[in-house]
């Protein structure tokens, strides 16, 4: 394997759409991908092997703040690092933008989605209640400072 990361373009979003609907029981659709491209204030990677997209993390650049929307890595490649390397590259981005923070929301019961987020200093600061429209699970809001 070697895997790589670098930012996300137009011709990744047919396999990123793909990969959504293998990893969330709610996926965009590649319109929104589409979207996202043309979006000003979005910042996305996507991870390759062998010229195969195997996940994707981004988020939006909001007064200064970046707002994680999502990270995803198919289940074959998970526990390799991948989730690691694109966490790596929203904080390395989020610096070079000079944000003042990068939050997200993790579902309560994705626990090692919480544990790869504190392992780069993010902290849980709240929940919002029945958060995920698929199931009405809550999530945790979950924060990483550059101050």
């Amino acid at each position: 394997m070697s895997i790589f990361i670098r930012k996300m373009t137009v011709g990744d979003v047919k396999q990123i759409a793909q990969l959504e609907k293998i990893c969330f029981t709610v996926p965009w659709s590649e319109k929104s991908f589409n979207d996202e491209m043309q979006n000003k204030l979005a910042v996305y990677f996507v991870a390759v092997d062998d010229e195969k997209c195997i996940g994707y993390a981004g988020f939006w650049n909001i007064s200064g703040e970046g707002d994680i929307t999502n990270v995803a890595v198919l289940p074959k490649y998970r526990r390799e690092g991948v989730g690691s390397m694109l966490i790596s590259a929203l904080i390395k981005e989020a610096t070079s933008l000079n944000l003042v923070l990068l939050t997200l929301e993790v579902r309560k019961s994705n626990i090692a989605a919480q544990k790869l987020y504190e392992k780069y200093g993010f902290e849980k600061i709240g929940e919002r209640k029945r958060y995920y429209s698929d199931d009405g699970e809550d999530a945790y809001i979950m924060t990483k400072s550059f101050l």
